[in-house]
């Protein structure tokens, strides 16, 4: 006979890459009638190059402009990267610091909101004063606004985790630190991985829109002088770069997530349904 909780177990037919391409299908469709509603208009309308580009001419443009355009890339997602990774160690921490002292909750969470509403054009001159136009700087620009949503997160994790985890983890002996790194953050962490990938959606146009108001190298000065030129379809190009690069960055947190803590619906009890 067959036991009440398997009969609520989820049936998955295929192998993994064959329930990801069912379940990504229609946005690969999407977009692929997209670029071919775009290609058929500009082929169509004839609109000046220097207005908008087609895929195809984005495509050649890319491919001649490659030697320049991938080692501005790779400096930006340098910067977009170090500055991620330092958002989320330093962001778990303040989450988890904000969580447990009222008191730094009245002094660092206010800072943190209103360092939100700071625009990046008004704050990136005085980066370029303080660190010049070396990449730290735009590190640091990134850390900074990548920082937010992986606190917040933290916090409202750690908040929502139900207090009968801790009491059973004190009942066995566990301190209260041993409770919060080993069983709180184990619960909260799902929501912790939402704000890292929510940071993680923008440090690399983050990084390059630093870069525009002042670098030496990267995809913001590529662009800087991809406009002065009038190169649209390089434009096109740079901004297809970004969207790649925050594409894999998505993807290597959507692995970790599963590596670390496993899918979603592992969280699930069995018991409930």
């Amino acid at each position: 006979m067959t036991s009440c909780g398997r009969l609520h177990e989820p049936v998955r037919h295929g192998s993994p890459i064959s329930r990801a391409l069912r379940r990504h299908w229609p946005t690969a469709a999407v977009v692929l009638a997209i670029l071919a509603l775009w290609q058929i208009w500009v082929d169509a309308a004839h609109p000046p190059v220097t207005m908008i580009a087609s895929p195809g001419q984005i495509v050649v443009a890319t491919a001649r402009a490659w030697p320049t355009l991938w080692p501005a890339a790779a400096v930006t997602f340098a910067e977009g990267v170090c500055g991620f990774l330092i958002a989320c160690v330093v962001g778990v921490l303040l989450g988890v610091g904000i969580h447990c002292s009222r008191t730094a909750y009245a002094a660092l969470f206010p800072l943190l909101a209103a360092a939100q509403t700071l625009p990046l054009i008004s704050i990136a001159p005085l980066f370029l004063i303080w660190f010049g136009f070396e990449p730290v700087g735009k590190v640091v620009i990134v850390a900074v606004f990548a920082l937010f949503p992986i606190v917040v997160q933290t916090m409202r994790g750690l908040e929502a985790v139900p207090a009968f985890y801790g009491d059973v983890a004190t009942t066995c002996g566990a301190s209260r630190a041993w409770t919060l790194f080993h069983v709180d953050l184990r619960v909260a962490a799902r929501q912790i991985f939402g704000g890292v990938r929510v940071a993680a959606a923008y440090v690399f146009a983050t990084a390059a829109t630093a870069e525009y108001l002042g670098a030496r190298r990267g995809l913001g000065i590529w662009l800087q002088a991809a406009y002065n030129s009038f190169q649209t379809p390089l434009i096109f190009a740079a901004t297809f770069v970004i969207i790649v690069m925050t594409a894999l960055l998505l993807l290597a947190v959507h692995i970790t997530e599963r590596l670390t803590i496993g899918a979603p619906g592992d969280d699930e009890d069995p018991d409930a349904q």
